[in-house]
């Protein structure tokens, strides 16, 4: 199939245009025989990708996020036939930046303060990969082409200019404690708008404008009919508002409502 026949089905121009340019490095990777990497790509756009490239049976690809569990990925393109033979070199195509904080920071810098230091130098987020925190610091992954240009402009940041800053494999890379805690929501059902209301903490008709916005996934999958039945281990992702998992119904009130216990990630 051509490259218009395979994307005529995607009405979206920016999904059209994500397509295009993986097909691209797909086609690029195997012209130039050598390993072609992507920008990051978000968890809607992992979503898109992987389900596009199944339906078009390509599999000359990985995608890498630097830790098992990334919500930032890249596609690495193979060149066909060649994909064994190259898996060892996946690895070298990122890079992590750990920024240390100084004694009296320690504690003090969230996600945001991380990500908007690199907005502030005018890095788009594509080129950046999930941002790691801890309480001393954090680990940056990147693409192993842009890691000490963006290891020096962190550098000149007031925010960064007492952190010890450098760069480090990824096999380096220090994983944050996972925190959760244990919640109770009660729903009229278990349709994904009704839990996605009580997660969100907003209205029904506002989860509905969530969902089809393409914020919700579950189990890394994006999810948008507003009707689609949740299931007991389901993990539900919500874009700007966190990460679930429904470990089971401990309950129903007496207007048949559902109780649900759901472990919060923090």
């Amino acid at each position: 199939m051509t490259k218009r026949e395979l994307l005529e089905d995607y009405r979206r121009p920016e999904d059209k245009i994500k397509l295009a340019e993986i097909l691209d490095k797909l086609e690029l990777a195997t012209k130039t025989n050598q390993i072609q990497v992507t920008d990051f790509l978000d968890m809607y756009q992992i979503s898109l990708v992987k389900n596009f490239l199944k339906k078009a049976q390509i599999t000359n690809y990985e995608m890498e996020g630097g830790v098992e569990e990334a919500e930032r990925k890249v596609v690495v393109a193979t060149p066909e036939g060649k994909e064994d033979d190259q898996n060892t070199k996946i690895a070298e195509k990122l890079k992590a930046i750990r920024i240390t904080l100084p004694s009296e920071e320690i504690g003090n810098y969230s996600h945001r303060n991380y990500l908007g230091g690199i907005v502030k130098l005018g890095m788009k987020r594509e080129k950046v990969g999930d941002i790691l925190v801890r309480e001393e610091g954090a680990d940056i992954i990147v693409k192993a082409e842009t890691a000490e240009m963006l290891k020096q402009e962190l550098g000149t940041l007031t925010r960064f200019e007492k952190a010890k800053i450098e760069l480090i494999e990824i096999t380096e890379i220090k994983k944050p404690e996972i925190k959760t805690e244990e919640i109770k929501i009660i729903v009229p059902s278990l349709r994904l708008d009704n839990i996605v209301s009580d997660l969100a903490r907003t209205s029904r008709s506002k989860a509905v404008q969530i969902i089809n916005q393409e914020r919700v996934f579950i189990n890394g999958q994006n999810e948008t009919k507003v009707a689609k039945t949740v299931k007991i281990g389901d993990v539900i992702t919500i874009r700007g508002k966190g990460r679930f998992t429904v470990k089971g119904v401990t309950g129903t009130t007496r207007s048949g409502r559902s109780v649900l216990l759901i472990e919060k990630f923090n």
